[in-house]
């Protein structure tokens, strides 16, 4: 008798969730300076300098939230696992370079990609982040073992050599302007070396993957999504009005079948739109911040107030001091879960970020037929 059973399915981003990957702040670092990184940091941040260990305190408040969220999904019940922590604050090195430290594990989502049955590890871009797949690594084995149709695949590893990145961007005093004159001609800080992608940066619609070209994603990563994916089409995208164009979360979501919030600073080109337009699909502006600057010592913008995560297609998970985003998806007819975060925000993003979808329920489908 076969006592498999089904683990991994999702298919999109808003069927009902029944398992998911929530991250752990343990042993987080603010990474020392590398190509990919210092492009990422805005000039006035924080964070420019500085390097190690993030301080005890912060970490133990951010466990504390991602604990606590943690336990309101496992009451609506859904299944939570969570991630084994490596010793992140060591020296890493591969035959072509040596970096002070790794990340963390905080984001799930940033290197985790579910397609059906199939789980991906995505190549990631910074070389800090090289070696995060192995915080991962006992539940996918875990997984593996259990479902027998589970696929767990991991892309190619790249080098990440110094020919990944272009020495422009490296400069200290580039400016904003300049910035996004560079973002409007598609001209990022990774080459066309080798594929490279976060998982952070694809969006899943059934048959179709909708993939943001940017930092941490270049055209030979989303060529060889669409290779590897065969069966699905698959679709670049970019967002003018984003300076530092990392991940897509916090520009583009969408909140159930026919509907997507897009950041109003970061409105995806027209001539990108006619998919969606097409098969009847509405996008609309999202709600305005409730901060003016983000967390200390925070990667993200404020616009993190759009990473929510879509618990099915009438619920919906926003940080609870987003008053406005949550105003806005109440009018929309969701119900709302304000869930404390911003505290964690520091340690990789907001609640979408911290999180990797293991099962929804739902089935492949095609939401654009008109292509």
């Amino acid at each position: 008798m076969n006592s498999s059973k089904t683990i991994v399915n999702s298919w999109n981003e808003w069927d009902p969730l029944k398992h998911v990957i929530v991250g752990r702040a343990d042993g987080c670092c603010i990474p020392a300076p590398e190509p990919a990184l210092d492009a990422k940091v805005p000039e006035d941040s924080d964070m420019k300098g500085t390097h190690g260990p993030r301080l005890k305190d912060t970490v133990d408040k951010a466990n504390q939230l991602l604990n606590d969220f943690s336990e309101i999904l496992k009451k609506r019940g859904i299944k939570v696992d969570r991630p084994t922590p490596l010793k992140h604050n060591q020296k890493i090195s591969t035959p072509d370079w040596e970096v002070e430290s790794m990340f963390g594990c905080m984001p799930a989502r940033d290197i985790l990609l579910t397609v059906g049955n199939e789980i991906l590890e995505a190549t990631m871009s910074y070389r800090c982040r090289w070696f995060e797949y192995l915080n991962y690594r006992p539940l996918l084995q875990k997984y593996f073992n259990e479902d027998k149709n589970m696929k767990h695949e991991t892309a190619p590893k790249p080098r990440l050599t110094d020919l990944d990145y272009r020495k422009d961007y490296l400069s200290d005093k580039i400016g904003n302007k300049k910035r996004l004159e560079w973002t409007e001609k598609k001209f990022f800080v990774t080459t066309e070396e080798e594929p490279l992608f976060d998982a952070a940066d694809i969006l899943r619609f059934g048959k179709d993957l909708v993939v943001q070209h940017g930092f941490t994603t270049n055209l030979k990563g989303i060529d060889w999504l669409r290779r590897h994916f065969n069966s699905h089409r698959v679709h670049a995208v970019n967002f003018p009005g984003d300076p530092y164009p990392i991940h897509i979360d916090a520009t583009f979501t969408p909140i159930r079948e026919g509907l997507i919030i897009n950041n109003p600073q970061r409105k995806l080109p027209k001539d990108q739109r006619s998919l969606f337009e097409k098969n009847g699909w509405e996008i609309i502006d999202s709600a305005q911040p409730a901060h003016n600057t983000p967390p200390p010592l925070c990667y993200s913008s404020v616009w993190l107030s759009m990473n929510v995560l879509v618990l099915d297609p009438k619920t919906v998970c926003v940080e609870k001091s987003e008053v406005y985003q949550a105003e806005q998806l109440d009018k929309l007819g969701m119900e709302v879960i304000p869930i404390d975060l911003r505290d964690a925000y520091a340690f990789g993003g907001g609640l979408h970020c911290c999180t990797a979808d293991v099962y929804r329920e739902g089935e492949l489908k095609d939401y654009f037929p008109n292509q």
